[in-house]
Parts: structure tokens; C-alpha cells; sequence
């Protein structure tokens, strides 16, 4: 029973007794019994009167209670003249401005830190309680090539992407540089906030890539031209006298000395042209792109580099689109970066093996059943001036990848599962 309700059945019994009394004892005496009945009935308003100023505190804090409830911090009382409810009032009033200055101040911030996070040039994955994904900036869906929908609510295992699949073991307050493809490098950090209490973990992730391999140019490219510079004065002065010494030199006794410095000559010029390939890698132009067909460029491709395969006895196919893939790149760049992966996929191949390849509407693949390309070296393939081959100058994939990277083209090689060494160039129209 409520405290309304048993106030009221309290100030009705004892009016009702009262009345009863004085029914009793003054029912003889009309004047006294009129004037006590007009008393009860004062006395009745009045209880009433009083019963209801004790009930608007309790009013007030009940609306004040239900204002809250619903989060609307824009109710406010107005005072009333009687001091002890103005004081009541006061206060609710003071904290009421008080929690509608924190939560617009809260919503303030919480609407700039996720204008921050949008805008952030770093990939953002914010997990909830149970280290689901709960939500990813827009840097993290075009890095990963993935939606929040199909990210949501699955943990980092549940996703099949070469750099989170890396991060399952990544601890809170850790942090890691991994590289994919041999080219791509991401710095990630894994770090946590507190929500109401308890621990969330979001994962940030730095691209690398263009900054080291800027950085890397401009190191390597200082000291190509340098050496380039002087190699090439060198030669040319020494060939000079050589020439005009082999010129005058026609006794028959010379003949060994001519025959030296001809050597000495032709190895002068292969130490020039040694010399310029490394600075076709810092010379590189900007690509001039037109349409072309991939479907032609590669058929082209593979009919020139067919004796090279026959000569070790493997099997070189092309393996076209059924429609024209045409694409805006510069054909003259894209053919050497064929003929230097179609080169390498022969080399790595025995006799009896196979090398094929393959154009479809969105991949151009060049892949090989011959000898597997170990994690340890992939990682290093498209460093500057690495090599695995003997003889071999690293440059290759050097050119390759900076071709591939002024087009926009994504790229990778690897071995799969299959045992086949693939090298995928992803061509996006355009």
C-alpha cells in the first residue's frame, strides 16, 4: 500500500471519529454541533492542503527521477516561493546543468574522436569486450579490401587476410613491422582503452611502404649516380688509350699485347654496361600509358622468350583471355617486366617442367612448376641488388616492382600449396 494511499485512510478515520464524537456529545445542541461539523470539514481541507504540500518534494524528485531515466537533461523546476522545496529545487537544478554540460561535452569529444579516427591516415580496428571486430576506419577497409560488414563481429582469426592472420598472437601494448609480398611493410600496434570499466583492444596499422622504398631509392640512387659517374669518366679516358695504344701496334711480336688490350677493352665496355643498368633503376621514367591488350602483349611476350625455354628444355605457354583486356599502361615498361618475370620462372625451371602464362579479366599470372621459393628468400626478392643467382645483380625485380608500383598495380610471389611459384599482377581497369 502506498504512503498516498495510507495517509488517506488515516485523515478519514480520524475525521470520521471525530465526526462521530461530536455527533455524540453536541447532537443536542444544534449551534455547537454545526460548528464543530464546519470545523472537521476545515480541518479536512486543511489535511488535505498539508498533505499535498508534503507531497511536492516527493513530486519533483519523481519527475526530476523520470527526466533522468530518459536521458533529457533540458528539464528544469521553477521555484515555488516555499523555501524548503526552492532549496530541493536548487539543487536538482544545479546538477541537472552540471550533467547537461558533461554529456554535451562527452558527445563532443566522442564525435570528434570518431571524425579523428575516420580521417586518420593509419588503419583502426577497435574490438569489443570479447575481441570481435567492432569497428574499422575507412584508411582500414580500403588497406584490408574488405567491408565492416564482413568484418564485424569476427575475431582475427576468423578472417583470412595475410596481415591479420599475422597479428593473432599480437599482445595489448605490443608491437610489431611485418612485410607482405616481399614489398609491402606495415608497422601495427596493439594497444587497449577502458570502456565503462573494462578493456577494449584496437589495432592500428601504419603503411610503410612508399617511405621505405623512398628512402631506399634515394640512398642507392646517390650511389649509383656516383658510382656511375665515375666508372663511366674512368672508362672512357683508359678505352681512349688503349684504343690509340692497339692502334699503333702492328708488328707481329705485339700481337699478344694487341690481343690483351682487346680484352682489356671488351671488359671495360661490359663493366660499362654493368655500370648502366644499375642506373636504368634510378633513371627510371614515369610511364607514358596507352591501351593496350594484355592478351596481345603477352602472346608477343612469350613468342620471344620461347627459344630460351626450349633451350632448357621447358614447356613456355600463353594462356589468354577469351575477350581483349585492354588497360592504360606503358607497353614498352610492362614487356620488360614481363620478359624479366617470364626469365626467372625459365631459370628456376628443369627440363620437363612447365611455365605458363595466364590472362583473365582482372590478373595477369606468370607461374612455374619448378623450384619452390623458400619464406626466407620471398621475403627479400624485391630488395635492391638481391640476388640468389651467382652471377646475378638483383635488379630485375628491382625495375619490376618500380614498374608495377608507377602503374598502381598490386603484386605478389610465392610459392602455393600446389608447388607452383606464381607471380600475380592484379590489373585494375583504367
Amino acid at each position: 500500500m502506498s504512503f498516498r494511499t495510507r495517509f488517506a485512510l488515516y485523515i478519514l478515520a480520524v475525521h470520521a471519529v471525530i465526526i462521530y464524537l461530536t455527533f455524540r456529545l453536541l447532537q443536542d445542541n444544534k449551534v455547537l454541533f454545526i460548528a464543530a461539523e464546519v470545523l472537521v470539514l476545515v480541518s479536512t481541507v486543511i489535511a488535505i492542503q498539508l498533505y499535498r504540500e508534503f507531497r511536492r518534494p516527493s513530486d519533483f524528485i519523481a519527475s526530476g527521477i523520470e527526466a533522468i531515466k530518459d536521458k533529457d537533461f533540458t528539464i528544469k523546476f521553477v521555484s515555488t516561493g516555499n523555501p524548503e522545496i526552492d532549496q530541493l529545487i536548487d539543487v536538482y537544478n544545479l546538477m541537472i546543468d552540471q550533467l547537461r554540460t558533461e554529456r554535451t561535452k562527452q558527445m563532443e569529444q566522442q564525435f570528434f574522436l570518431e571524425k579523428l579516427i575516420d580521417a586518420a591516415p593509419i588503419a583502426i580496428l577497435i574490438f569489443d569486450f570479447d575481441d570481435r571486430i567492432a569497428t574499422i576506419n575507412p584508411r582500414a577497409s580500403r588497406l584490408l579490401q574488405l567491408s565492416l560488414e564482413q568484418l564485424e563481429q569476427r575475431t582475427l582469426a576468423d578472417v583470412d587476410h595475410p596481415i591479420l592472420s599475422s597479428l593473432i598472437d599480437l599482445e595489448d601494448g605490443e608491437a610489431r613491422t611485418i612485410k607482405t609480398n616481399g614489398i609491402e611493410t606495415y608497422k601495427i600496434q596493439k594497444s587497449f582503452l577502458m570502456d565503462r570499466g573494462f578493456r577494449r583492444s584496437f589495432l592500428m596499422i601504419e603503411e610503410l611502404t612508399g617511405e621505405i622504398l623512398d628512402t631506399e631509392k634515394k640512398a642507392y640512387g646517390k650511389v649509383i649516380r656516383m658510382m656511375a659517374h665515375e666508372v663511366n669518366n674512368s672508362i672512357g679516358a683508359v678505352n681512349s688509350i688503349l684504343d690509340v695504344t692497339q692502334s699503333t701496334m702492328d708488328r707481329p711480336e705485339e700481337n699478344d699485347l694487341r690481343h690483351a688490350l682487346r680484352v682489356a677493352i671488351e671488359r671495360n665496355n661490359r663493366l660499362n654496361y654493368f655500370m648502366r643498368r644499375f642506373a636504368d633503376v634510378v633513371r627510371l621514367p614515369q610511364p607514358h600509358k596507352q591501351p593496350a591488350d594484355l592478351n596481345e602483349l603477352a602472346r608477343d611476350v612469350t613468342q620471344l622468350m620461347q627459344p630460351q625455354a626450349e633451350a632448357r628444355g621447358v614447356t613456355l605457354a600463353c594462356l589468354p583471355f577469351q575477350a581483349p583486356v585492354v588497360r592504360a599502361i606503358d607497353t614498352g615498361q610492362f614487356e620488360q617486366v614481363l620478359v624479366n618475370v617470364i626469365k626467372n620462372a625459365i631459370e628456376a625451371s628443369r627440363a620437363g617442367q612447365a611455365v605458363e602464362v595466364v590472362v583473365n579479366e582482372h590478373l595477369l599470372t606468370v607461374r612455374d612448376n619448378g623450384t619452390p621459393i623458400p619464406d626466407e628468400i620471398a621475403a627479400n626478392l624485391f630488395n635492391p641488388f638481391f640476388s640468389t643467382k651467382p652471377d646475378g645483380q638483383g635488379i630485375g625485380l628491382t625495375l619490376t616492382r618500380d614498374i608495377l608500383m608507377n602503374h598502381g598495380f598490386t603484386f605478389s610471389l610465392k610459392t602455393n600449396a600446389e608447388g607452383w611459384t606464381e607471380f600475380v599482377i592484379i590489373h585494375h581497369p583504367g
